[in-house]
């Protein structure tokens, strides 16, 4: 999902602006920047990534005026990048979609923070859960990472965009509920959908492409 049109007073782009960049800069100080320069590898994920989701964010189908949705794809970025480097390549992305017209520059913060940003915090903490309570079946990372990870990341990604709507008097919320919120489990489906196979396949293939996959724990 994503906003086509700005929608939205001065104040919440200022708002947004603000905690966009905050995460930003954190992802920024956090990264190990030494290691990233050395491994070509990782490189060619994150700018693959970042290629992949750039054309997929251009499928979209609209709802109400300014308002469309489409497949994330940020679980599965995530899972295989962690939340920091996620968050890069969803911006390098971003800057792809607004090149091509698809969304515009005035609302770069926003659907940074509703499109990529809510997505890899909300899946970095369910991996963190999982971590948490150590399961030891591998199935436990691609069902509640992989497959349940996506639908509650766009899930809550969703919900941030309506409470921004409402909170600000874009949409009221009968109209919020009846061509928005109802449709909300039929996008959350498919996105669990696509990136838990996208998961599944990295898991059994190309493991090693998954960073946050501790193969130890599974043994």
């Amino acid at each position: 999902m994503g906003l086509t049109d700005n929608l939205f007073p001065g104040w919440l782009l200022v708002i947004t602006g603000m905690l966009f960049a905050g995460i930003l800069i954190r992802a920024i100080r956090q990264t190990d920047w030494t290691a990233l320069r050395a491994n070509q590898r990782l490189q060619h994920s994150l700018f693959g990534a970042a290629v992949v989701l750039g054309f997929l964010w251009q499928l979209r189908a609209g709802l109400s005026p300014g308002l469309s949705i489409h497949i994330f794809g940020m679980t599965a970025v995530t899972l295989m990048l962690g939340w920091r480097l996620a968050v890069f390549s969803g911006l390098l992305a971003l800057v792809i979609v607004v090149i091509t017209g698809r969304e515009p520059l005035s609302l770069f913060a926003v659907n940074g923070l509703i499109t990529m940003m809510v997505p890899a915090l909300v899946t970095h903490a369910i991996m963190r859960w999982e971590r948490w309570v150590n399961f030891r079946n591998f199935f436990a990372y691609i069902f509640f990472c992989g497959f349940f990870g996506a639908g509650a990341s766009v899930g809550a990604a969703g919900l941030t965009m309506v409470a921004l709507l409402w909170l600000t008097g874009v949409y009221d919320w009968y109209h919020l509920v009846h061509d928005y919120l109802r449709y909300l489990p039929l996008i959350v489906l498919p996105e669990g959908f696509v990136n838990g196979t996208v998961v599944t396949g990295l898991m059994v293939f190309h493991p090693e492409m998954l960073t946050t996959l501790d193969e130890r724990r599974y043994r």
